[in-house]
């Protein structure tokens, strides 16, 4: 029997998957890590701590699956992007990583967005630079720590840290150049040679281009020594985790739509044609010849965890005993809750938002606070916000007639909560429905493999494992409260979007 091997980097949490020469899955697990604010602004990772995660995880599931390294056929990584992790000459990190929270750049996107113009930037990359992308948190870097740029040999994503790790090539897929803006030409496919002039980047700081299903390189003998694989094993390109996802779930088709509710709140849907959206995110994805659509909310499953780990001591205490893990029990609280939550209506923007307000300064807001309302109340319209950050991008793309297939299959984090799951389909007022084995990017990236190494002869593989459950329509009853509840919510941001600003301008008073 052969195996596949797919490793997944988010923005809280790695995970691992071993499967079969069939898909089937053998083993998985799953190693969090903290993220690192040292400044307002600032997200980041202790860079050192990714491979030393993978060399971890790749050594629990060849022990859970009980199967000797040297069957395992191929390897892919993925991660969530945009990240970067600069190293030196040696390979070794400079600094912390930036992950895809952090918002530093501000004065950068300003400059680079008044020295080429916003619409000749979004002509050639198909995104905003309001999404920091890697090339303006390197902009920050040269012109805040000019020491510390000189040592950067390489910028990388960090699945092309852990490709590094594993070959010792430096590589970033055709997906992942995407978030390497303003320097990648999406249709072109390759870095536009007078914006990185333009900036004062060499290309020799970026690394080679290739396709996620490209093999990049083979594990040296010192990535045997490290992490158990077998020196020799081919790996793949790799790709952006979300890809890896949707890719385990089954989307493999244009107008296909799967949705996470990981760290960030996001959706995607694949087309072909090459329109993009100036409020969107886009990148190539995993399936040749396709792109990805792809709205997100900055803090979706996060919000939810910021409530976990600061305002839920009790309910953590309680996990060992009640056999539900927190998140459980927060579940069951919001789900005595009326949809609308009492009039609590919630801005759910911890870290600024991107699609589509792209607003940097923004913050969260309770808006309706009463002592009528208790955590129960706040953690639905925590929920409900979540979904009304996603459904304003989702009205959007629904109005410019671009095909959408349904159900929308959700997918992986906080996807598994029944009421989300709920209140997400009666905003959107589209069926849903839930991937049922929800192992999601790891299971994309082993898929991957398989394709990379000629194991599957395309995706297909991933269409025939997908099995979708927990099918549901929408309720009118409920939508037409939650449209209420949503123009009230547009409303609130719009009458505070200069006063985001000014906080703005205060917290830098306090720094």
């Amino acid at each position: 029997m052969k195996y596949l091997l797919g490793i997944d980097y988010g923005t809280g949490s790695a995970k691992a998957c071993i499967t079969d020469e069939n898909a089937d899955i053998c083993a998985y697990a799953n190693i969090e890590y903290p993220i690192i604010t040292l400044k307002p602004g600032w997200s980041e990772h202790d860079a050192n701590r990714y491979w030393e995660i993978a060399c971890e995880l790749i050594k629990t599931c060849i022990n859970k699956a009980k199967i000797s390294p040297e069957n395992i056929m191929a390897v892919a990584v993925s991660s969530a992007l945009p990240s970067m992790v600069m190293v030196d000459k040696q390979g070794k990190p400079v600094n912390n990583a930036y992950n895809l929270m952090d918002c530093r750049a501000i004065k950068e996107i300003e400059d680079v967005r008044a020295q080429f113009g916003e619409q000749h930037i979004f002509d050639i990359t198909a995104n905003r630079i309001e999404d920091q992308p890697m090339l303006l948190s390197l902009l920050w870097e040269k012109r805040n720590r000019p020491k510390d740029f000189e040592r950067i040999h390489k910028i990388l994503t960090i699945d092309g840290f852990i490709t590094f790790k594993l070959t010792g090539e430096f590589t970033v897929h055709h997906a992942g150049a995407a978030f390497m803006n303003p320097g990648y030409d999406i249709r072109k496919k390759e870095f536009d040679s007078d914006m990185l002039d333009g900036m004062g980047i060499s290309r020799e700081l970026l690394p080679t281009l290739c396709s996620s299903t490209d093999i990049v390189g083979k594990v040296t003998a010192k990535a045997e020594a490290e992490s158990g694989l077998k020196q020799g094993t081919a790996v793949a390109g790799g790709q952006v985790d979300c890809n890896a996802g949707w890719i385990g779930g089954g989307a493999t088709e244009p107008g296909e739509i799967q949705m996470n509710l990981g760290t960030c709140g996001n959706f995607g849907i694949i087309h072909k044609d090459d329109t993009f959206f100036d409020s969107m995110i886009a990148c190539a994805y995993t399936v040749d010849g396709t792109y990805i659509t792809i709205p997100t909310t900055t803090t979706g499953g996060q919000a939810l965890r910021y409530i976990r780990d600061n305002f839920s001591q009790a309910e953590i205490a309680a996990e060992s005993l009640s056999g539900m893990d927190a998140y459980e029990m927060l579940n069951v609280q919001a789900k005595s809750i009326k949809p609308g939550a009492d009039g609590l209506i919630v801005l759910p923007y911890l870290m600024g938002e991107r699609t589509p307000i792209w607003d940097v300064d923004a913050r969260g807001v309770i808006f309706g606070l009463s002592l009528m309302h208790g955590k129960a109340h706040l953690v639905r319209a925590i929920m409900e916000a979540v979904a009304f950050a996603l459904y304003d991008s989702y009205r959007i793309i629904k109005d410019s007639g671009k095909e959408m297939k349904y159900p929308i299959i959700l997918n992986e984090g906080g996807a598994k909560s029944e009421l989300w799951r709920e209140i997400i389909t009666d905003v959107f007022n589209v069926p849903t429905a839930m991937v049922k084995s929800r192992v999601g990017a790891p299971f994309g990236d082993a898929i991957l493999a398989g394709v990379a190494c000629g194991w599957f002869k395309d995706f297909s593989i991933a269409k025939e494992k997908a099995e979708y459950v927990a099918h549901r329509e929408p309720s009118k009853e409920n939508h037409d409260i939650y449209m209420e509840a949503f123009q009230i919510y547009k409303s609130i941001y719009g009458h505070l979007k200069e006063d985001f600003k000014a906080l703005k301008a205060f917290r830098d008073k306090l720094k």
